[in-house]
């Protein structure tokens, strides 16, 4: 479960304006039209030197990759302009060959769910300036070059190919992929949505083998969606008779897929199967090679969660030693699988864990013996972003500061000398060059919108690549709002981060209806010292305070405070978001009988639970897409966090909104997608039928063919105007 959606659409922004100037236009909200300017499709190459951006600054007929250098923040040159290749619209998400001759492009792209698609994919040679098709057919998922650009790996219907570029031979390296039964190197449902990937096979660092994980659905369970004919999108096969869409999701509790990983030598045609073990009760959430490519890393993860072990595996025999072991006495997050890393010295592996209560670096040889903790401090590292080989200096994100914020550091190889590099007081996002000589830091605040620049690789800035001037300039223009950041004190003693956002013409002598805005899933966080500009802007517009809270078991703050929920999800957020109500609710600005909140996914979860919970509290509240139930919801991400409903069962229904419906109190609308299949519309009907039996009066609105995003053609303005309008009727004082 994700919330990168309502991430978009959540706010915060400080000025001094205007009162007068009333000006938000909730259309183009929907449509980003407020949106800063960024730089796009950073790509660094392999030389270390150079980077490219996917340029559309000068529309879309003349996108163009162009190649800059590091060193001087300067355009070298338009390496190939795609609008002028005669294939269509040319993704942003491109990828070079080691040695930087060629670009790996796609078009025609069709999603299937968040990660994965299908696409065309094409060779660009920049010498020759040549385009060359991987292969006549647009069904093609998760293209990749081989080590020296003279193959291209792929997957088609389940089924891993290789293309060899010099001779256009293709080699079938699987055969036995079928839909809804056999995944060959691309995860399946749930691996993707809550391992967060989309390529499940690697090339060797020489280019000899190629590793890849076979998953067999063939025992997990099938979920139906019905599909109707629609608009946008639209299905005319469905005009007469809906549709069926079937798929494999794995709920709480329920088989998942068995997955192995394979072995593929090219010089002899043969796939070795790797030793995994005999529990096929597992997860693989990803596999990678050392340096040298002497053997295969495979991360191994029990089904609790709580253990997880990075195996070394022989490419020729398959035999499998276990390297490092780490465990946990809650569970172990999925930030962790991108962080265990082998460095470029082919000496160290470098693993994030959360062993002594904080999320922090630590260190091992790379036959695993155990060398030095990195980092430390009641602080969490938050990411690594990469090693300097030659000054032997790691560089990662941290949350020293203050939960809020997010700061770019290094440290020496040997755990000393750490010194922040980054200078912005708020959040900095960088991304690295090749070698890490480099940085482009995005950093923005409250009151800064994203000032991107390039830096060397002690924090000194090179060059602005994007002060966002003439942005802020229109927001202030159009008004903006106050925005500042509070504490609010529970009854227990809870500190918990906060924000509001005041009306244009706020005078604190008078009374505001509040919005309390929220996700409160586990390690988010709504409470952040970033720049946001959407829709709760256009709410405080409308005469509403829009205030922002993270109840226990959001980010940042240690493993305490974000792990409290374990086999309690819903229970400790509710009683934090209604504490948060009644502290605001005897601010003298806020009127406590008109209290609305609202939520999206898990938010819309924690709605339900509030309002039906709260002891009216809460006038009002907006639920979209809510799980009501944690059994309807995939096993990965539930049981992570609950254990099996046959294990906790009482943790699993005592926090379910639909346990509690003779307690609903408050105006209630529910939205959802009837085409989601991440969180299904069967929470939502559920829930509706619980509601009824109670009597209890709720508006309800389901989106035609929609998945978990509910977009597509006016659909999200549609939502979001309902939204607004829902409060204002409810919240609003009525004029006479």
């Amino acid at each position: 479960m994700k919330k990168f959606t309502l991430l978009l659409l959540w706010v915060s922004i400080a000025f001094s304006v205007n009162a007068q100037i009333k000006n938000i236009d909730l259309q183009k909200v929907v449509n980003y039209q407020y949106w800063p300017n960024e730089v796009y499709g950073i790509n660094p190459m392999n030389d270390g030197e150079n980077y490219t951006i996917y340029d559309y600054s000068n529309g879309y007929n003349k996108i163009e990759i162009a190649k800059y250098s590091y060193a001087s923040g300067k355009k070298i040159e338009t390496l190939v302009n795609l609008s002028e290749l005669g294939i269509g619209y040319v993704s942003s998400d491109y990828s070079f060959s080691n040695d930087n001759t060629k670009i790996l492009l796609h078009t025609d792209v069709k999603r299937i769910y968040r990660h994965s698609f299908t696409a065309k994919y094409y060779v660009y040679d920049i010498k020759n300036k040549k385009l060359t098709p991987v292969s006549d057919e647009a069904n093609l998922q998760i293209a990749s070059f081989s080590p020296d650009g003279k193959q291209v790996a792929f997957m088609r219907e389940n089924n891993l190919f290789i293309k060899n570029l010099e001779t256009g031979d293709e080699t079938q390296l699987t055969t036995d992929g079928l839909k809804n039964k056999i995944i060959n190197g691309a995860p399946d449902w749930v691996y993707e949505e809550e391992f967060g990937f989309k390529k499940a096979y690697e090339w060797s660092p020489d280019g000899k083998y190629l590793a890849y994980i076979k998953f067999d659905e063939s025992e997990v369970k099938e979920f139906n969606i019905i599909k109707y004919a629609g608009e946008k999108p639209h299905f005319a096969q469905n005009e007469l008779y809906p549709g069926l869409y079937t798929y494999k999701y794995p709920k709480a509790g329920e088989d998942n897929s068995i997955v192995s990983v394979h072995i593929y030598n090219l010089s002899t045609k043969k796939t070795i199967k790797a030793d995994i073990g005999n529990n096929t009760d597992i997860y693989i959430p990803r596999i990678k090679w050392n340096k040298d490519g002497s053997f295969l890393g495979i991360e191994r993860l029990n089904r609790a969660q709580n253990i997880i072990e990075l195996l070394a595996a022989n490419p020729e025999t398959g035999a499998t030693k276990t390297l490092i072991k780490d465990t946990n006495k809650y569970y172990i997050g999925d930030e962790v699988y991108d962080n265990i890393v082998f460095l470029d010295d082919n000496q160290h592996i470098l693993i994030m864990s959360e062993r002594n209560g904080y999320r922090h670096l630590y260190l091992y040889k790379t036959d695993g013996t155990f060398e030095i903790q990195l980092t430390n401090g009641k602080w969490d590292v938050t990411d690594y972003y990469g090693f300097d080989p030659d000054k032997k200096l790691i560089y990662f994100q941290a949350a020293t500061e203050s939960p809020l914020r997010r700061e770019i550091y290094s440290v020496k190889i040997n755990g000393k000398g750490m010194k922040k590099i980054s200078s912005g007081v708020g959040t900095n996002n960088a991304e690295f060059s090749t070698g890490c000589k480099y940085f482009i830091n995005t950093f923005s605040n409250i009151h800064t919108p994203p000032y991107i620049t390039l830096n060397k690789a002690n924090g000194k800035v090179i060059d602005v690549l994007q002060d966002n001037h003439d942005y802020l300039e229109m927001i202030k223009g159009m008004g903006g709002v106050n925005e500042e950041f509070f504490k609010i004190k529970t009854s227990e003693g809870i500190e918990l981060n906060a924000f509001r956002i005041v009306p244009p013409d706020f005078d604190e002598t008078k009374t505001y209806p509040a919005i309390i805005v929220q996700y409160s899933g586990p390690n988010s966080q709504t409470v952040l010292d970033d720049w946001e500009f959407g829709w709760n802007n256009y709410l405080a517009q409308e005469g509403f305070i829009v205030i922002g809270v993270d109840p226990r078991g959001t980010g940042a703050r240690g493993e305490e405070f974000r792990k409290i929920t374990f086999h309690q999800l819903g229970k400790y957020e509710t009683i934090d978001l209604v504490e948060a109500a009644k502290f605001i609710g005897n601010l003298p600005y806020i009127d406590k009988d008109r209290i609305g909140i609202w939520g999206w996914s898990y938010g819309g979860f924690m709605v339900l639970n509030a309002m039906t919970r709260g002891g009216g509290v809460f006038n009002t509240g907006v639920a979209v897409a809510p799980v009501t139930n944690w059994r309807y919801y995939d096993n990965i991400y539930t049981e992570r966090y609950m254990g099996k409903p046959q294990d906790n069962p009482d943790g699993y229904d005592s926090n379910s909104p639909l346990n509690h419906v003779d307690d609903f109190e408050g105006n209630l609308l529910l939205c959802f997608g009837t085409a989601d299949d991440n969180v299904h519309p069967q929470n939502s009907y559920e829930f509706i039928e619980k509601m009824v039996q109670a009597n209890k009066p709720m508006l309800t609105f389901p989106f035609t063919n929609r998945n978990h995003g509910i977009y597509g053609g006016n659909t999200r303005y549609y939502l979001f105007n309902m939204k607004t309008k829902f409060f204002i009727e409810h919240l609003m004082p009525k004029t006479k």
